[in-house]
Order: structure tokens, then sequence, then C-alpha cells
């Protein structure tokens, strides 16, 4: 069984939902990143997503794109965000999951990217403009041993999301609302009926839900209609102006007592 999966539903079967963190790979301080990393698991994070800095990003929207930005500028790529996985799981084994672009790893090499990130322990990868129809393709059961996560929307058929269902592996990724990253201040009914839809559609994978999500009381609304959450732009936003790391901590255990 994957990994993921495992770690998903050893949440689930306590009584809880998986907290899946988003983190921009050496941001805010490319030096100091893998202790940031490290201390959010600390702080309650089943699950590190580490996103890969890219300049053209199709889903994140203005926080997390100003957090690429600044890594980039600090000399980030792939390859470094690899690195940082394999130090972070010297030091703790909870599940590490890339999610980036497929620019970076066509011009790595699909190959060499696979090589390196098993290697570099690296457990999932989600890759948010890679289509269903591109899926087969791409992966070809190149990828065995790590997760790819394929993505749902507000606008994907039941059809679509069984077809989804079948070719994700670890979990499927609901993305909650129509547009890019960021917190929201409510949600529509509108939401929670496709949320709860999606969920029953869902057959043969753990359900994610992420885009939006920003505390505690985010994380009980959607909670009945998921395995887990995944959080990003609210962690980002809380790096970009503490210094000490400590009310970003905080916040994680806040979502992780909610979950």
């Amino acid at each position: 069984m994957s990994y993921i999966r495992e770690t998903i539903e050893r949440e689930n079967e306590n009584g809880k939902k998986a907290l899946a963190v988003y983190l921009t790979a050496g941001y805010p301080h490319k030096d100091s990143f893998v202790d940031l990393a490290c201390g959010a698991i600390e702080a309650g994070a089943d699950i590190i997503e580490l996103g890969v800095p890219f300049s053209d990003p199709l889903a994140d929207g203005p926080v997390i794109q100003e957090s690429s930005y600044a890594a980039l500028k600090n000399g980030i790529n792939l390859h470094q965000t690899l690195v940082y996985a394999k130090e972070i799981k010297k030091r703790f084994p909870n599940p590490i999951i890339l999610m980036g672009y497929l620019n970076p790893i066509i011009k790595m090499g699909v190959e060499k990217f696979i090589s390196e990130a098993r290697e570099r322990s690296v457990d999932g990868l989600i890759i948010p403009d890679l289509p269903l129809e591109e899926h087969v393709k791409l992966i070809d059961n190149r990828f065995d041993g790590i997760d790819v996560t394929l993505l749902t929307t507000p606008t994907s058929s039941k059809e679509r999301i069984g077809r989804i269902d079948e070719a994700s592996q670890g979990f499927i990724y609901c993305v909650s609302v129509v547009g890019t990253t960021g917190v929201r201040s409510r949600f529509s009914d509108d939401t929670m009926a496709n949320l709860k839809r999606t969920y029953e559609a869902v057959k043969r994978n753990k359900m994610m839900i992420g885009f939006g999500i920003s505390n505690g009381d985010d994380v009980k609304r959607f909670s009945p209609f998921c395995d887990g959450v995944i959080v990003g732009s609210a962690i980002i936003k809380s790096l970009q102006k503490d210094k000490s790391n400590k009310t970003t901590f905080e916040l994680i255990a806040n979502l992780k007592s909610a979950c």
C-alpha cells in the first residue's frame, strides 16, 4: 500500500483527518528551510508538500506566486528541492510530496527526475498542469514507488472524477473552488454541495481537500467531506510576517487540533 495512503488512513482510524502543509521550497530562507519543514512536522503536519518554485505557475494565487519568486531569486530549483526532501527525511519519516509544474521536470529529464526523486526519498508528486489525458503518456508506470496524485475541480463531471480516481495514487486532490490558491473568507453552498458530490464519487482513493483552507473553522466545515486537508497560502502568508516561525507553528498546531 502507498505510504501516503497509509499515513492518511492511520489518522482516519484514530478519528482524525490528515493534515498536509504546503511550503515553498527555500522560502523564506534557503539555509534554514529544512528546520522550518521539520518544525512544521513537530507542530502537527502529517504530510509535507514541497512546492517547487516556478516562474509561470498555473494554479497558484498571489501569495504562493510571491514566495516562488523569492525562492527563485534565492537560487532554488527542482534539484535543490529534491535535496531538501532528503534532508527532511533524515530527521522525520513523514511523507513528502513534491508539488510542481511539468516544465522543470521535462527540462531535467523525466528519467533523471524519477531517479533523483527515488534517491531523495520523495513519496508523491502533484503536477497541476498535467491533465488526465496526458497522465498515462508521461507516467506509464515509470514512477513506480512514487505516488502521482491527480486533481479534481468543481467543474469535473462524475464520469471524469471516476477516471481520475482510477488513475490517481495515494489520494485524490480535490480543489475546493474555481480559481487559484489563496485564503477565502467564505465558501458558498454550491462549494459545499460539490465537495459532498466529489467525496461520494471517489471510490478507490482517499480524498484531500485543498485551496482556500486557512483556519480551524474551515477544517471543521470540510471534515465531513474528506479524509484530510491541505493548507498552503495561509501558511505562506503567516511566514511572510513571522520572523521566528512561532506564529506559523501555532497555526499548524491549531489546524491539526481541528482535524
